[in-house]
C-alpha cells in the first residue's frame, strides 16, 4: 500500500473487498483467497505471486503480450486443483508446519499451486509456440 500510496479505505473501495476482510488480511489473521488476490493484483497491475510473498518482480510481466490462458488451460488447472483439494481434505492427520493443517493453510497451498501452474503454462506456451504464431 505504501508503494502505491494508498490507504486501506482506498484499497477496499477500488477492489470491492469489505473492510472487515481487508483488516484480517492486513493483520495476518487470515490469508486472502485466490479471487481476492486476483482482484487486488488486477486493480493495481501487480503480480499475484509478489502479493503472496514470492521473490518475483512486483509489476505484472506478461511476456506473452495479449495472450492469456485458454479456457481449456484454465479448466485443466481448476480440475487439478479441485482433485488435489479433495485429496488433501480427505487425508486424516495432514500436517503443515508441524501442526494439523487448517482449512486456511490448505487454501493457501492450493492458491500457490494455482499461481505456479498458471505461470508454468504461460512459460511453456512462450517456449513451445512456433515463431510464426507468436505475437510481436
Amino acid at each position: 500500500m505504501d508503494i502505491k500510496n494508498i490507504n486501506q479505505v482506498d484499497l477496499c473501495q477500488r477492489t470491492g473487498i469489505p473492510k472487515s476482510s481487508m483488516s484480517m488480511y492486513l493483520s495476518g489473521e487470515r490469508s486472502p483467497r485466490q479471487n481476492r488476490l486476483s482482484q487486488i493484483a488486477e486493480k493495481f497491475n501487480i503480480s499475484e505471486a509478489w502479493l503472496m510473498g514470492y521473490d518475483v518482480p512486483m509489476e505484472r510481466t506478461d511476456s506473452l503480450s495479449d495472450e492469456t490462458l485458454s479456457q481449456k488451460d484454465k479448466r485443466d488447472i481448476l480440475d487439478i486443483i479441485s482433485s488435489t483439494k479433495a485429496e488433501l481434505l480427505s487425508q486424516e492427520g495432514l500436517m503443515f508446519d508441524g501442526d494439523p493443517a487448517s482449512p486456511e493453510a490448505i487454501e493457501s497451498i492450493l492458491s500457490a499451486m494455482e499461481i505456479g501452474m498458471e505461470m508454468a503454462k504461460k512459460k511453456n506456451k512462450e517456449k513451445y509456440t512456433p515463431k510464426k504464431y507468436k505475437k510481436d
